[in-house]
């Protein structure tokens, strides 16, 4: 899922170039269309390491990579679900031997 969760209703153009914004009401409809309580996604960092979108919680997003590229400092987190369906959230940080690697000093342009 290149589009993006944002605190919106519907839809707009994503800033990214490529894919849409979407917003709290299609993503409640597209569940109910779909029979779903919940959509996981990944693919968009998010410094707690877990993030639930809109009121209803019906869309989280799962980060699981600490301290992505060894310079964004966030949290990391694994979420599971047991036999019945409930939740379960894990979070991490990176290990002492990944913090003392470092990337590379200089970024590619996003476009």
């Amino acid at each position: 899922m290149w589009s993006d969760p944002e605190d919106i209703e519907t839809w707009a153009v994503s800033p990214r170039g490529a894919g849409w914004l979407f917003g709290s009401r299609v993503t409640s409809e597209f569940n109910h269309i779909n029979k779903l309580d919940l959509v996981c996604r990944a693919h968009q960092l998010v410094q707690e390491g877990l993030k639930y979108m809109f009121q209803d919680k019906g869309l989280v997003t799962v980060w699981s990579a600490p301290n992505y590229c060894y310079r964004c400092g966030n949290v990391a987190s694994i979420l599971s679900f047991n036999e019945n369906m409930e939740r379960e959230v894990k979070f991490f940080t990176e290990t002492e031997e990944n913090n003392q690697m470092r990337g590379p000093r200089t970024g590619v342009p996003y476009f």
